[in-house]
């Protein structure tokens, strides 16, 4: 019996030492896979230069907690178990076992008993490469997964910055907004006296409540819509809404005004866009699938080798002079499978024509993403500084208006009115430059954070 265990030892460490330097290999090439941490990936260097801490923080805050980029993550793990468990079809197996058996003879009174410790190899030879076909295929599936998550976690991030602008938008808009209820309360209380000293008509006096009131409810909606925006932040950065109140941001009238965008962009920058990398992959991952289908008309063929040592009584020894050994091979080769390896080929050649329809398509979308994000921050900027001038023109008109007023020749009613067209080219001015801002992400996004 110690030379069975003793045996039986040295099989296991041996099936050990054939195993283990196969999974170090593969778990060297799982560490090399993760080493392109999430902060490279969506070019980090970029949010910097928009010198703002507080957007700095949403972001390492939406990296660390956002539930969707911690999915992208456990899918990267999963694409890559599955390149170990693919790859693992090009290996030998081994496996040990135990048979015990008590049996009886005929003419005989006595029972008998045999124990057996069957040790069985077996391994396809892959001569026609169908099985590293398959496990490149799952390593470019991989590198899709990869590529997949790149693509999630650019547009995640975009979105913390496209709300957190917006949010910056409206909290000028409100800031502005108060502002102007109070200027319109001021002309619908002074119209009021004005009315009843006969002087204004009742249609006017109408006319400033209903403005007033309308003004009131775009303050309302512009809250509103805030509240909307700090909830969707609270959840892309993983918090609770309910700390929203704490979330700091910076005031609009810090923001910049240089941009610092390329006038042009070459259509060659789709290339690297991650979404288009993962179809390229898909692509690639498809026809080697069809390769595989075309390959599996040919023959398989598996070598076996059995080693059992065998001991028919307790006291017996399971010696090599009781073992017994098998070395053998077999070659097949399906005659008929009832049409499913033809039907298999046409299914990989159907999934294969779908993918390189989707990858041209992605290729036009994704020019034509970059060209239309590209001429809406133009449009923008140009607009931005029409608005810009439209509110040095409006701020020198107003001066003038006090200077008017305090010479006694207009109302206090006509500055007012001055005022409140003040108040509105702020209001354009403030959205135009966050909207410069958020279309500024968009071309982020669309370039694959590459500009």
């Amino acid at each position: 019996m110690k030379k069975v265990l003793a045996t039986t030892v040295l099989s296991i460490i041996a099936i050990n030492l054939m195993i283990e330097p196969t999974m170090a290999i593969l778990e060297k090439k799982d560490t090399k896979s993760t080493q392109t941490t999430i902060l490279d990936t969506i070019n980090f260097d970029w949010w910097q230069k928009q010198n703002d801490k507080n957007l700095e923080n949403y972001i390492t805050l939406a990296i660390n907690n956002n539930y969707d980029i911690k999915t992208t993550a456990l899918k990267i793990q999963q694409a890559q178990l599955n390149v170990i468990a693919t790859r693992a079809g090009q290996l030998p197996s081994l496996s040990v076992g135990a048979s015990p058996f008590l049996g009886k003879m005929t003419g005989e009174t006595k029972t008998m008993g045999s124990f057996a410790l069957p040790i069985i190899a077996s391994w396809e030879l892959d001569l026609f490469g169908k099985n590293w076909d398959k496990t490149k295929s799952s390593k470019k599936l991989l590198k899709s997964v990869e590529s997949q998550a790149q693509a999630s976690n650019i547009a995640i991030i975009s979105m913390v910055g496209t709300v957190y602008y917006n949010i910056v938008k409206l909290d000028k808009l409100i800031e502005i907004q108060k502002d102007l209820v109070k200027d319109r309360e001021n002309i619908y209380n002074l119209m009021k006296l004005s009315n009843e000293e006969g002087i204004v008509s009742t249609s006017d006096l109408i006319q400033a409540e209903k403005s007033f009131v309308m003004a009131q409810n775009e303050l309302i909606d512009y809250e509103k819509s805030r509240n909307s925006a700090l909830n969707a932040l609270a959840v892309l950065i993983g918090d609770s809404p309910e700390n929203k109140k704490e979330y700091e941001r910076i005031s609009a009238d810090k923001l910049s005004l240089n941009f610092d965008i390329p006038s042009e962009i070459s259509s060659d920058i789709i290339t690297s866009r991650p979404d288009y990398k993962a179809l390229e992959h898909q692509l690639e991952s498809a026809g080697l699938d069809v390769r595989v289908a075309k390959k599996e008309f040919l023959p398989s063929i598996n070598i076996l080798g059995t080693l059992a040592f065998v001991a028919t009584s307790a006291s017996s020894s399971m010696s090599f002079k009781n073992a017994l050994g098998l070395l053998g091979g077999i070659a097949n080769l399906p005659l008929y499978t009832g049409g499913a390896k033809t039907a298999n080929l046409k299914l990989f050649k159907n999934k294969y024509e779908q993918l390189l329809a989707q990858y041209q398509k992605t290729n036009l979308v994704a020019i034509q993403e970059v060209n239309d994000s590209l001429y809406n921050f133009k449009s923008n900027e140009e607009k931005l500084r029409n608005n810009k001038k439209a509110l040095e023109i409006q701020e020198k008109d107003y001066k003038y208006s006090e200077l008017k007023y305090n010479e006694g020749v207009i109302s206090k009613l006509d500055l007012l009115q001055q005022k409140e067209a003040l108040l509105y080219m702020e209001k354009l001015f403030a959205s135009s430059k966050t909207d410069c801002y958020i279309d500024k992400i968009s071309l982020y996004k669309t370039t694959g954070a590459k500009i």
